[in-house]
C-alpha cells in the first residue's frame, strides 16, 4: 500500500511539501513514506511556465519523494512537456487527466482530454516511446460518467506505475456523492495498479476504502490531508491521534512553514499572509470555527498571531 499526497494548486508548493515531509514523515513509522506530486505543470507560449519549473526543480524537493505532474490539451503539448521534463532529468512523470476546473477544461485540458481520442492515443504513444520514464496518471470519470471507458481500454494496453481515480465527473467538482459503482467498474477492468482518491478525511475513511477494495495499490488524499496534516502519519502508523495531539503537531508544522515564508519573502506582512492563509483553508473542522474565521480575517501579522492563539 502506497500513500500519495494529491497536489492542490495554491497549497502544496515545494515549501509546503518539504516541511510536511520533514515534520510528519518520520512520525509515520514503518517502511511506507508519503509520496508527493507537484501541482500541474503546463505550457505557456510553448514553454513550461517558469514558476511551475521552479517548483518542480526546487532544492526543497531534495529528500522528498516528489513526482512532477503535467497537464496537456493535445499530442503536441504532451510530447513537449515530457521532453522538457526528461531534459531536466525527470525519471518519473504523472499525467493529469482529472482536473475539473473550467479554466483548464475550457482549454481542452484535464477532464476534457478523457473524451478526446487524440489525447488518449498520445498518452499511449508517450508511455511506449519513453521506457526510461516511469509514468502514472490521474483521472476522473469525464464530463459524463461513461466517458472513462475508452480511456481504460487504452490504458490497459500500456504499463503505468499506478492509475489514480477520483470517482466524480467534472460537473461534480468536489461535491456530491462519489460514483462508487464507476470506481468498482474501473477496479475490475483496469490492468494497472489502482489508487483511490476522494473524501478521505480520517483513518476510518481510509480503512473502509482499503477493506472495500483489498487489491488497491494505494490511496491518495488532498483536501483531507490539508485540513488534517497528520492524516497520513496516522494511517501509516495505525494509530489515530487525539484532537490535542493533532492540533499541537499542526501548529508545530505551521511554525516551521511560517518561519520559512517570513525569512524568504520580501513583501512584508501582505506577502507572508497571502502565502500562509491557504494553510488553514480546509481546517475549520480541525481547529474550530472561531479560530478559523479569525485567521481568515487577520490583515496583519499581529492580528494573525492573536487569531492563532484561539486554537
Amino acid at each position: 500500500m502506497k500513500y500519495y499526497f494529491a497536489p492542490v494548486q495554491g497549497h502544496t508548493d515545494a515549501s509546503y511539501r518539504h516541511f510536511h515531509a520533514l515534520h510528519y514523515g518520520h512520525k509515520a513509522g514503518g517502511d511506507s513514506e508519503i509520496i508527493y506530486t507537484t501541482p500541474f505543470i503546463r505550457l505557456e507560449k510553448g514553454e513550461i511556465r517558469k514558476k511551475d519549473l521552479k517548483d518542480a526543480t526546487s532544492e526543497l524537493n531534495e529528500g522528498v519523494y516528489t513526482i512532477p505532474q503535467i497537464i496537456f490539451k493535445n499530442r503536441e503539448e504532451l510530447l513537449t512537456l515530457v521532453n522538457l521534463l526528461k531534459n531536466q532529468g525527470a525519471g518519473r512523470i504523472d499525467i493529469n487527466m482529472g482536473c475539473p476546473f473550467p479554466l483548464q477544461t475550457s482549454r481542452g485540458r484535464g477532464v476534457a482530454t478523457i473524451a478526446n481520442p487524440e489525447c488518449r492515443e498520445a498518452v499511449k504513444e508517450v508511455v511506449e516511446t519513453n521506457p526510461e520514464i516511469i509514468f502514472s496518471l490521474k483521472m476522473r470519470l469525464g464530463f459524463a460518467e461513461e466517458e472513462y471507458l475508452p480511456l481504460i481500454e487504452t490504458l490497459n494496453q500500456i504499463k503505468l506505475d499506478h492509475l489514480a481515480v477520483h470517482p466524480r465527473t467534472a460537473k461534480d467538482q468536489y461535491t456530491g456523492d462519489l460514483h462508487d459503482d464507476a470506481f468498482r467498474n474501473i477496479y475490475e477492468l483496469s490492468s494497472n495498479p489502482l489508487v483511490y482518491n476522494g473524501e478521505i478525511h480520517n483513518p476510518a475513511d481510509a480503512a473502509a476504502i482499503m477493506e472495500r477494495y483489498p487489491d488497491l495499490a494505494g490511496i491518495m488524499i488532498g483536501r483531507g490531508a490539508l485540513g488534517r496534516p497528520s492524516l497520513f502519519a496516522e494511517i501509516i502508523s495505525g494509530e489515530e491521534w487525539d484532537e490535542n495531539r493533532r492540533r499541537k503537531e499542526m501548529l508545530a508544522f505551521h511554525r516551521e512553514l511560517f518561519r520559512h515564508y517570513s525569512d524568504t519573502l520580501i513583501g512584508g506582512d501582505h506577502q507572508v499572509l497571502s502565502k500562509i492563509h491557504p494553510f488553514w483553508e480546509y481546517s475549520e473542522t480541525e481547529i474550530g470555527r472561531k479560530a478559523w474565521k479569525a485567521i481568515k480575517k487577520a490583515s496583519n501579522i499581529s492580528k494573525y498571531q492573536t487569531a492563532l492563539a484561539l486554537i
